[in-house]
C-alpha cells in the first residue's frame, strides 16, 4: 500500500531527497527502541567497570548523561554496541551489535514500508546497511592522542560509494530517522538538493570512511540544512551529496539509518544478512521474526570473525 503522493514521488525525483512527517509514533514504536537500549547501556557500563575502563557505572544518570559520562571516563566512544549491524573493519568473534526486536519492527514498520513502496515498489529487502548514531555534543567528545574528535560531523559523501560496482544499477534507497528531534544546532544533516543527477563522483577514505574531496565537489549551490522532527523521516536517493552539520548543542543527536532496495536487484553486502521486508508476489519469504534476524547475524559473526570480511566498497588509500 503506497503513503506518498505523485508529486512526492516526483520531487523525490527531482531533488533526490524527501522527508516525511509521522511515519513513527514517538510515544509507541521510538519508545520501545528507547527501552531495548537502556539495556544496551547497561551492558555497556557494566564491561567497562568490570574491566576497570571506568570508574563508576553512572547508574543514577538518565541515558544521554549516562552514554557521555562514560564516554568522557573511557576516553572512548563505543559505537559498535549500538549498532544493529556488524562492523565491515575490524570483526571479531566478540564484536558488539544489538539487533533487538524493537529495533527490528522499526524496520518492518507499516507506514515506513508503505513509503518506501512509493518510491520503489512492493518487493522490499531490507540491505544490511545499518547504524544507530549517537553524536554527543563536540565539547563533550573524547579526542585521540592527536586531539582529533573521536565522533564528530559526517563527512561529505554519497552512499552509492559504500557499494561495490556491481550494485551500482540497484536502487537502494537511504532512510534516516531521528530519535529525538534533528536541528541545525544539534548536528542534523544537510543535502546538495539534485545532486544525484551527477552520478557516481570520487571518493577518497578517512579511516576507512568514503568522503569527497573539495576538487571534486564541483557543485552549484549551497547545502540545504534538513531539519528532522521525532517520528519523521529522511528518504535519499543512493547519490545524493549529503553531510552533517557538527553538534553544537547540550544534547546527543540520536538517529538511525538504513536502506531498502527491490528484491529483484543487486544485493549490497551479501556477507550481512538482509530480509525481505514486504512482498506481495512471494509473501512467506518475509522474516518476520526478530529472533531469526539476530540470530543469522551472530551466525555472520562467527564465519566472518574466522574467515575476514570481503571488500565491500572500490576506493582505496590512494
Amino acid at each position: 500500500m503506497t503513503l506518498l503522493t505523485q508529486e512526492q514521488v516526483e520531487e523525490f525525483g527531482d531533488r533526490g531527497y524527501l522527508v516525511i512527517d509521522n511515519i513513527f509514533d514517538p510515544e509507541t514504536d521510538l519508545k520501545r527502541i528507547e527501552a531495548e537500549y537502556l539495556g544496551v547501556l547497561e551492558r555497556l557500563a557494566q564491561e567497562l567497570y568490570a574491566q576497570g575502563k571506568i570508574k563508576s557505572l553512572y547508574a543514577d544518570l538518565p541515558f544521554e548523561q549516562r552514554l557521555i559520562a562514560i564516554y568522557q571516563d573511557s576516553g572512548k566512544v563505543h559505537c559498535q554496541y549500538f549498532n544493529p549491524s556488524l562492523p565491515v573493519i575490524g570483526l571479531r568473534e566478540n564484536s558488539p551489535y544489538w539487533a533487538g526486536p524493537a529495533v527490528f519492527q522499526a524496520l518492518r514498520h507499516k507506514r515506513l514500508l508503505d513509503a518506501i513502496e512509493s518510491i520503489i515498489g512492493g518487493e522490499i529487502y531490507a540491505a544490511p546497511i545499518l547504524y544507530s548514531r549517537f553524536n554527543p555534543p563536540e565539547h563533550l567528545t573524547p579526542h585521540d592522542s592527536m586531539g582529533r574528535l573521536l565522533l564528530g560531523k559526517t563527512l561529505i559523501h554519497q552512499d552509492n560509494a559504500g557499494l561495490l560496482p556491481e550494485a551500482d544499477e540497484t536502487q537502494m534507497l537511504t532512510v534516516w530517522f531521528p530519535m529525538n528531534d534533528a536541528t541545525v544546532e544539534n548536528g542534523c544533516l544537510c543535502v546538495w538538493a539534485g545532486s544525484h543527477h551527477l552520478g557516481l563522483l570520487p571518493h577518497r577514505l578517512d579511516g576507512g570512511r568514503p568522503y569527497i574531496p573539495t576538487e571534486y565537489l564541483n557543485i552549484s549551490g549551497e547545502p540545504v540544512p534538513v531539519p528532522v522532527k521525532q517520528g519523521s523521516v529522511l528518504f535519499m536517493d543512493k547519490r545524493t551529496i549529503h553531510a552533517s552539520y557538527p553538534n553544537y548543542s547540550q544534547e546527543i543527536r540520536w538517529s538511525f539509518d538504513c536502506r531498502y532496495n527491490p528484491t529483484n536487484q543487486p544485493k549490497v553486502r551479501e556477507f550481512f544478512p538482509g530480509f525481505v521486508a514486504r512482498s506481495y508476489q512471494h509473501p512467506q519469504t518475509e522474516l518476520q521474526d526478530p529472533r531469526e534476524w539476530d540470530r543469522q547475524w551472530r551466525k555472520a559473526r562467527e564465519k566472518l570473525a574466522k574467515e575476514g570480511t570481503p571488500k565491500f566498497h572500490r576506493w582505496t588509500e590512494d
